[in-house]
């Protein structure tokens, strides 16, 4: 299993809390991005720099991850990529995303889209706060705690 972070939303405190986890557990991680990403010196951590473009980082996420990843992103229409993968979505406020939900939610989606292009709502996105982090971290925990097995001494873990 790897973690695969969507990076260019990704809140810093969600990093944070990645970094600490798969350090302690040495899971590979990889962050990717179409902007520079600051990452600490590790062995278990890397960033990758795709180039701008929409759905560039996305796309690179869809390629490289395997069933059993872990995809920490935002982003409905990723989450539904890499749900159909086999792979599992978990967003920064701690939910994780199944296929009814990924469909639930690209409905809203594409509803309040509309609404908002016709001038009929404004909407605005809630900030991160104390109890997303609790959550994120609560759900990273639970599922690090049931899927993640440390490879043996034998293996090549690498990136």
């Amino acid at each position: 299993m790897k973690i695969w972070v969507d990076a260019d939303a990704c809140p810093l405190v969600v990093k944070e809390v990645l970094f600490r986890a798969v350090e302690r557990l040495q899971i590979p991680c990889t962050l990717v991005a179409n902007q520079w990403i600051h990452t600490p010196p590790s062995k278990v951590i890397r960033a990758i720099q795709v180039e701008a473009g929409f759905d560039v980082a996305d796309n690179r996420i869809v390629q490289e991850c395997n069933a059993g990843d872990l995809v920490i992103t935002a982003d409905i229409p990723l989450a539904g990529a890499v749900v159909a993968k086999g792979a599992f979505a978990l967003n920064p406020r701690g939910e994780f995303y199944t296929p009814e939900s990924i469909s639930h939610r690209l409905t809203m989606r594409n509803l309040m889209t509309e609404l908002r292009d016709n001038n009929q709502v404004k909407t605005f996105t809630a900030g991160y706060g104390p109890k997303d982090k609790m959550a994120f971290s609560n759900q990273l925990d639970r599922f690090l705690a049931r899927h993640w097995k440390k490879p043996a001494e034998s293996e090549n873990t690498s990136l």
